[in-house]
């Protein structure tokens, strides 16, 4: 955020609606999940832009995303058309209109959200969504927090399947397996505009950091891990999708590789998320049967499914299993009440 504004000279930041991006007061005016909202001064110069979910959004359709599995929405979209993204382009260009001046610093997206329930967007949204941002001055910043180092299977960086190239990509997680790490990537030229007065970092450069960060490299290719998310996330996909047909409250399935949401609603008709009620009971027998499951989406209606890359096929098949016996002890439940 700070380099965008300092070497643009704008200040006005565009980010989507759902997104995550930290939880420091400079970084909640960008993260738009209310529960992680305080009640102290945040988001000066943040503006939000509609999220373009084919799923839950007014448009979307069955051709929309890069995924295995589409939405249950049909559309009428021929082939190389996307109705949806044009709608939703409509919408970006709305806030560009309204809401920041002629000129800003930026726009920051994660390549699929992950806090908000692997939420993907409509395949060309984030090349056109750049473009236009360029076109103001700003610079196009990716957040590969969750998705990059090879999760998504089919590219190392979640913004390669959107073919773009940011200005900046922040990265943290995943770099360290486990170890605290994170780093920030640009063009010598965008760094530079931090030389114009002192800047640092106590922790950066940190040597053991580095050489865990170059570890975690080397074992992700040495290991095959980008292939194995790629076969093994694929597996789960097409598993989960088949048990959408099969349940009424699984009203989506979604995601790349390794990093998998399951939106649990009330009915497909309605599309309106499951009560909290009736998700934490299924969330607590996965986890009393073996298989921690993150939840996420504004309501806490998505079960995100982001293993470890390493996960074998048999571990992806016990965990499908177990999800499959927690939807039957649901269904159990409700035919009892």
């Amino acid at each position: 955020m700070f380099m965008a504004r300092v070497y643009t000279r704008n200040f006005d930041l565009i980010c989507f609606r759902g997104g995550y991006h930290g939880a420091s007061p400079y970084t909640l005016g960008l993260t738009s999940i209310g529960s992680y909202k305080h009640g102290v001064a945040n988001g000066f110069g943040c503006q939000t832009t509609m999220l373009p979910d084919v799923f839950h959004g007014p448009w979307g359709g069955s051709h929309c995303r890069d995924s295995l599995v589409q939405t249950i929405r049909k559309c009428s979209c021929s082939q190389g058309c996307c109705e949806a993204n044009d709608q939703y382009i409509e919408q970006f260009k709305d806030t560009l209109r309204t809401c920041v001046p002629k000129a800003i610093a930026g726009f920051i997206a994660e390549p699929i959200q992950g806090v908000n329930g692997a939420i993907q967007y409509p395949k060309r949204f984030l090349k056109e969504a750049f473009q236009l941002v360029r076109e103001r001055g700003g610079v196009c910043i990716a957040d590969e927090v969750q998705t990059g180092f090879g999760r998504t299977g089919s590219h190392f960086w979640g913004f390669q399947t959107h073919g773009v190239v940011p200005d900046i990509v922040t990265m943290a997680k995943g770099i360290g397996n486990g170890f605290p790490m994170a780093a920030v990537v640009t063009t010598p030229e965008i760094a530079n505009s931090l030389a114009q007065n002192l800047h640092f970092n106590t922790f950066g450069g940190n040597p053991m950091a580095c050489v865990v960060g170059s570890a975690v490299l080397d074992a992700i290719a040495e290991d095959g891990l980008q292939k194995n998310s790629e076969e093994v996330g694929a597996y789960m996909l097409l598993e989960f999708a088949k048990l959408r047909e099969k349940f009424e409250i699984i009203g989506d399935v979604r995601g790349k590789g390794l990093m998998i949401g399951i939106e649990m609603v009330k009915n497909k008709d309605s599309r309106q998320p499951l009560p909290a009620e009736e998700m934490s009971p299924i969330w607590e027998d996965c986890k009393d049967m073996g298989v921690l499951i993150g939840r996420g989406g504004i309501y806490n209606q998505t079960f995100r499914v982001k293993p470890p890359m390493c996960i074998t096929k048999q571990d992806a098949a016990f965990a499908v299993e177990v999800f499959h016996a927690a939807l039957m002890r649901h269904l159990e439940r409700t035919a009892a009440n």
